[in-house]
């Protein structure tokens, strides 16, 4: 009885540690001195393995999303609308969501590798007995950087997104260019931009906290980091669709949506 206890409340007790592990990487990002050279070399590294697959993927993104919205506001005739509700579904939900899917999935995963790598290594037992602290010096400046490339990454999957959903729906959906263009101001508001990149800044946050703690608490050796780095990238997907609910229910409710 107390075994099937103990499995039962073992993934409390490790949301338990994550959330406060989450609060240590609070503080150290306000603590100084500020790592600012291992904040841009993470920021580099991260940008530059997930700018290429985001923006492949931000193409069939846009254009799905432009096909299906299309297709189903032309049953209803207001062909008119396809632009301004394309584009709200890309800045609001898909822009976001392919951007921490993807940061997660490159970003995230080699950071948990290289914190697991260290920690099996001994490294930071090594770094607290010298007296520095592993999350000041090590995991501050990866989070932010996930969090800074984030809010850049979906800016650029917007972009993309849009560009994408505009060119399938003149070519494929015989759309007019200018009935596109002009819908964009019909529905689509400034705050839809705003809650898109407090969503990346969210999501980004959270790819790098989880992806931190599963590398510093990996154990076991080689193996134990190949399962540190699966099990961030599962737990990442999960919070981030979790989040994603809760910041889009608190985004309507507090700013009302625009009519036509």
């Amino acid at each position: 009885m107390s075994s099937t206890a103990a499995r039962v409340l073992a993934p409390v007790g490790t949301a338990g540690k994550l959330f406060a592990f989450g609060l240590d990487v609070g503080r150290g990002l306000f603590r100084r001195p500020f790592q600012l050279r291992e904040f841009l070399q993470q920021a580099w590294f991260i940008a530059s393995v997930t700018i290429i697959p985001t923006a492949l993927v931000a193409i069939p993104f846009g254009a799905v999303i432009a096909l299906q919205v299309g297709g189903l506001i032309k049953q209803f005739g207001a062909q008119s609308f396809t632009g301004s509700a394309s584009v709200l579904a890309v800045i609001q939900q898909a822009g976001p969501i392919a951007t921490a899917l993807l940061i997660a999935g490159a970003g995230g995963s080699a950071i948990a590798a290289d914190l697991g790598a260290r920690k099996i290594r001994e490294e930071l037992d090594a770094m607290m007995v010298l007296g520095i602290d592993p999350i000041q010096r090590l995991v501050a400046p990866r989070v932010l950087a996930c969090m800074l490339v984030a809010v850049f990454l979906n800016g650029m999957v917007s972009v993309v997104g849009v560009a994408g959903g505009y060119v399938f729906n003149v070519i494929l959906q015989d759309g007019t260019p200018g009935s596109y263009l002009a819908s964009f101001t019909a529905l689509a508001q400034l705050p839809d931009v705003w809650i898109g990149m407090i969503k990346a800044l969210v999501f980004g946050l959270i790819a790098a906290v989880v992806a931190a703690y599963k590398g510093m608490n990996a154990a076991g050796g080689p193996k134990g980091v190949g399962d540190a780095v699966n099990e961030s990238v599962v737990i990442t997907f999960l919070l981030l669709f979790v989040v994603n609910f809760i910041l889009s229910t608190v985004y309507l409710q507090v700013v009302p949506p625009k009519t036509g």
